[in-house]
């Protein structure tokens, strides 16, 4: 009687002891899991971000683009032509308002 006591109090200890490791085991798995949810979040708002400025960046070099075209025609060069130096077509003529 007194080996099978024995026995029943190292299998209620085991028991406990696993127990222990068990409960243990989920608590961390569960503060891991929570943190693992808050860095998918950030990274999921990062990413947002990411492709929004990706978009940004894809619409300045299309309007990059078209400046660049626009640059080649003959309206920028008589609009730039007018502006910084001044110059006009032989058919157009100038007005100056008076200064009285």
């Amino acid at each position: 009687m007194a080996i099978k006591r024995k026995k029943d109090h190292v299998n209620r200890i085991a028991l406990f002891g696993i127990t222990v490791v068990v409960v243990s085991l989920a608590a961390v798995i569960g503060v891991r899991s929570q943190s693992l949810k808050e860095r998918e979040q950030s990274y999921i708002t990062r990413e947002e971000r990411l492709n929004s400025e990706i978009k940004a960046e894809e619409n300045r070099t299309n309007e990059l683009n078209e400046y660049k075209v626009y640059v080649k025609t003959k309206q920028y060069i008589e609009e730039i032509a007018k502006e910084k130096l001044g110059l006009v077509n032989p058919d157009e003529i100038i007005l100056k308002e008076s200064e009285d």
